[in-house]
């Protein structure tokens, strides 16, 4: 018992359903909610009857005759309702609306069940067409429901009420009232339009069957107990008219002859015909729910619809209904009135429209050849259709007959050309056509395992790539990366060419569509396994096309008026192909051009397609990439022995552009190095002998450390260098400064009468590029200070080893009097160092020179002249009498950019040509 209690307070649709917060109509007695099945998303929607509903109608007063409760009223009522739910469990048809989930209990007393998706009931789409066309006058817009579904999400239900939806929904309800009558052996007994409903394809479907009774003085067997008229014509004010039956719409069989007859359906037909076309849309009978009134209206001619009043519609009425089919149905004996089956046949549905339309219904009972013609002739009509009937009638159907492959391209054609003509085209192609292609192409059982060729499905994706803008247009990019792109790419890994050069030729619409990520990761490695795994020429061809579209060019293979962007001119890029989804210079660079570079083939339709790849690779790649990788493979291709005149010297153009832009922009590059270098160089620094701390005045400039390492012999290590850190560059100092001559014990005093000796001014300098020395600065033998007496031995005895000379005044302390190399190389001792030609001498260069006298008495340095190598010469001291009378020569001595210490001799002009000894003789050599 307490089991028995529990599940009555616990719902099962409430349980496994998810059920909107809102209903989105309401229809007699019956909220409708939309809903979903939480297991497995099936939408539905649920009818909810709530039963204090009833309790705010209950404020008459007296009871009816016999003395009937009011509580006893409402359970009649509330039986009623069950009643009609019951009902739909029992009768399954597909004009009668299905029930999903069975009428049951909810905690408050009221009912709930579920059924298929409707959109609304025909009572509530004409209430709201009134609505429309007292705000817009008649012929307003479409319907628009705005709803919420079970997930909160809001919708927008277009709907609309023209000729060919009437006509269909008609006769959805003729086949249906055909089943009740001669199937079921039922009468409805309240057919009007809120009995009926409009599901989510469009289809008219009957319902409200709580008034249903099989009619009287029948032999059928139901189940179904027959109605009391006298109960049902009684309007109650107690209960909402809703619940009751509405006499606007019923037989004057019921009202009149109290006879419950399968034609009394017929006339309330009849009437709700008038209702479709009436202005506003309401049954011409205006009774208040009154029998009495319902009687008065026909005693009279004028007030019953008949052909002499058009039937009491306030505006004109189709001829075929006026003609044929009105007046045998609103008549007053019942034996005149046609019946359910000769009302589908009447001409009011002999037209190309409806009959295509129950041609479409029988679809899947026709034969193969029916069907196929059917399908080719089917587009010549498709725009004669209204949108809304294309949309939820004509489209579903044709999907729905894709499992016979062959007729899957007919089938697919049509489809395509319904979502071009749909205003609302995205939306279906998304949720309709997409899971079909899926199905077909991509499940399991689309794709075909089997190296056998699957015909029809192939002929199927022909479909699928002519139609691939069309695809684009009305999908997003990840739908058309996660659902279109795959059948794509199952189109050019077939073993068709056809099929495969089709799949190359919509690439331009697989671009604009897709992202820089699908087209490097996806759309490329495609193209380039096609390209190298075909044997066809003309795959070959097609894939090559295909690359000029991935670097950014045209589809049309023919080249635009502006240019290749090589030629330094601009062009108006207006109509250039907008499209910043191309490959990028690395896949462009190392993986296009190394598949050019493999073709085998000298065919010149391949040569000259590749020419075309190369002309867009050109407008991408680096110019050194030009150079060393493109223009190899450009001359290679252009001595193809097959290439005619014309195609060689678009080859030769292309690599003349290539060198052009090659040349400019080193040319521009290495003058922006040339201006960068010229920029950064300081003057000031250039005269400072390669930062050798030469000062302005000629003095070398060491610090205290490295001078006390220098007199007391000490080495930092075996590569300690003879100028030691005083190669290093010095910041530039003002050409006034002059350094004091420092003065040591052991020096002898300077020689006031030559001003400028002492002095060593560094040679100018020079752009030359930097060389390695032959020989380091560490090589030099140290120097030791020493006194004047010394003089005569510091020259050595070996022919190819100068000693330095001690300094008998003040001077740098590395200063000798000559350096040499040992390894002077025979081109660089020729070198002439100096501006002026080199004065003859009686000695060699490398001559041991005679031994050197006490009449000199301090080492004078002058400025050494610049030539190609920057550095200084250090020549030996003048005497007084030569620094007045000669003119000194210097050549190189410590090698500019080299970095080494040169032997150099000079020699003076004298008019004395008698021999000389001592150091006079030694000066002469040098």
């Amino acid at each position: 018992m307490f089991t028995s209690a529990l599940k009555s307070f616990t719902s099962n649709i409430s349980t496994n359903y998810t059920i909107a917060a809102s209903p989105t109509s309401v229809t007699g007695a019956w909220k409708v909610y939309d809903g979903k099945k939480k297991t497995t998303g099936k939408t539905v929607s649920i009818f909810v009857f709530e039963r204090k509903s009833l309790d705010s109608q209950s404020g008459g007063l007296g009871p009816r005759s016999g003395g009937v409760s009011l509580r006893k009223l409402h359970d009649e009522v509330i039986e009623r309702l069950k009643k009609e739910a019951s009902s739909l469990a029992r009768l399954r048809h597909p004009s009668i609306l299905e029930l999903t989930e069975p009428v049951e209990d909810t905690r408050n007393g009221g009912l709930m069940f579920a059924t298929e998706p409707v959109t609304a009931s025909l009572a509530g789409l004409l209430q709201e067409k009134d609505d429309q066309e007292r705000a817009g006058g008649i012929g307003g817009r479409p319907s628009r429901y705005v709803t919420e579904d079970a997930e909160g999400r809001k919708q927008r239900r277009e709907l609309e009420i023209d000729e060919l939806e009437i006509q269909k929904g008609l006769l959805q309800v003729a086949k249906g009232l055909e089943f009740l009558h001669e199937s079921a052996g039922l009468v409805h007994g309240n057919l009007t339009p809120d009995a009926m409903y409009i599901n989510a394809k469009g289809d008219w479907k009957l319902s409200g069957l709580g008034f249903s009774s099989p009619p009287d003085n029948t032999n059928s067997r139901t189940t179904t107990p027959p109605i009391s008229l006298s109960e049902v014509l009684y309007h109650d004010p107690r209960i909402p008219k809703a619940v009751q039956l509405n006499l606007d719409y019923t037989s004057p069989d019921f009202v009149l002859d109290s006879n419950v007859s399968l034609a009394a359906d017929m006339f309330s037909l009849g009437i709700v015909i008038l209702a479709l076309y009436n202005s506003p849309h309401a049954s011409p009978l205006q009774t208040n729910s009154n029998p009495s009134t319902y009687k008065k209206l026909f005693t009279s001619s004028s007030s019953t619809p008949s052909s002499s009043n058009n039937f009491l519609s306030s505006r004109r009425l189709p001829t075929e209904l006026v003609s044929t089919v009105l007046p045998r149905l609103i008549t007053r004996r019942p034996t005149q009135r046609m019946n359910a089956r000769e009302f589908q046949q009447s001409q009011f549905f002999d037209n190309i429209l409806v009959s295509t339309i129950r041609f479409l219904e029988s679809l899947p009972a026709k034969t193969p050849q029916e069907k196929s013609q059917f399908l080719r002739g089917l587009p010549q009509i498709i725009s004669r259709f209204p949108k809304s009937v294309l949309e939820k009638k004509v489209l579903p159907a044709l999907l729905e007959e894709t499992k016979d492959r062959e007729l899957l391209s007919l089938i697919l054609q049509n489809a395509f050309k319904i979502i071009g003509m749909l205003p609302s085209g995205k939306r279906t192609f998304t949720e309709k056509v997409i899971p079909r292609l899926r199905e077909v192409f991509l499940t399991a059982g689309g794709k075909n395992s089997s190296s056998e060729r699957d015909t029809p499905k192939e002929a199927g994706l022909v479909v699928v790539l002519e139609n691939i803008a069309l695809i684009s247009e009305n999908c997003s990019g990840k739908e058309f990366k996660d659902d279109v792109l795959p059948i794509v790419q199952l189109a050019m890994e077939s073993p068709t060419h056809s099929l495969v050069d089709r799949s190359l030729g919509c690439l331009p619409t697989v671009l604009d569509i897709s992202d820089f990520s699908t087209i490097k990761h996806d759309v490329f490695p495609l193209v380039a396994a096609v390209f190298s795994k075909t044997s066809s020429l003309g795959i070959k061809i097609r894939a090559l096309e295909a690359f000029v579209v991935l670097c950014g060019g045209s589809s049309s293979g023919v080249e635009d008026d502006h240019g290749d962007g090589l030629d330094g001119t601009q062009k108006d890029p207006s109509s250039r192909r907008n499209n910043t989804a191309v490959l990028d210079k690395f896949t462009v660079q190392e993986k296009v051009v190394p598949l050019l570079k493999a073709i085998k083939t000298k065919e010149p339709a391949v040569m000259m397609a590749a020419l075309a790849v190369f002309r867009q690779v050109g407008r991408i790649a680096d110019s050194d990439f030009l150079a060393i990788d493109v223009l190899p493979i450009l001359w290679n291709f252009s001595l193809g022995p097959l290439l005619n005149v014309q195609q060689f010297k678009g080859f030769m153009d292309l690599i003349r552009m290539f060198s052009s832009k090659i040349e400019q922009e080193q040319t521009k590059k290495l003058l922006e190095l040339s201006s960068n270098s010229a920029n950064g160089f300081d003057a000031s620094q250039s005269k400072d002998l390669m930062g050798t701390g030469l000062s302005q005045n000629g003095n070398l400039e060491i610090g205290q450390d490295e001078f006390e390492r220098l007199v007391l012999g000490k080495r930092t290590g075996a590569g300690a260098d003879l100028l030691g850190d005083s190669l290093r560059p010095q910041a530039p100092r003002s050409q006034s400064t002059r350094t004091e001559t420092p003065v040591f014990s052991w020096s002898s005093p300077t020689n006031s009468s030559n001003p400028q000796s002492g002095i060593l001014t560094p040679r100018q300098a020079s752009n030359a590029r930097t060389i390695t020395p032959d020989q380091s600065l560490s090589g030099f033998a140290p120097l030791k200070p020493s006194s004047s007496s010394g003089l005569s031995n510091t020259m050595g005895t070996d022919r190819n080893t100068l000693t330095p000379m001690q300094p008998l005044s003040a001077a740098p302390p590395w200063a000798p009097s000559t350096l040499t190399m040992n390894n002077m190389s025979g081109g660089l001792s020729n070198m002439a160092f100096s501006q002026n030609p080199r004065p003859t001498t009686p000695y060699s260069s490398f001559s041991k020179p005679p031994p050197l006298t006490s009449s000199n008495s301090f080492h004078s340095m002058q400025p050494a002249q610049s030539n190609y190598f920057n550095g200084v010469s250090i020549a030996p001291p003048l005497t007084p009498r030569q620094g007045r009378n000669t003119q000194p020569l210097y050549g190189g001595g410590l090698g500019g950019m080299a970095g080494t210490a040169a032997l150099s001799s000079t020699q003076t002009s004298t008019t004395n040509s008698q021999e000389k000894k001592g150091l006079d003789a030694y000066e002469s050599l040098l």
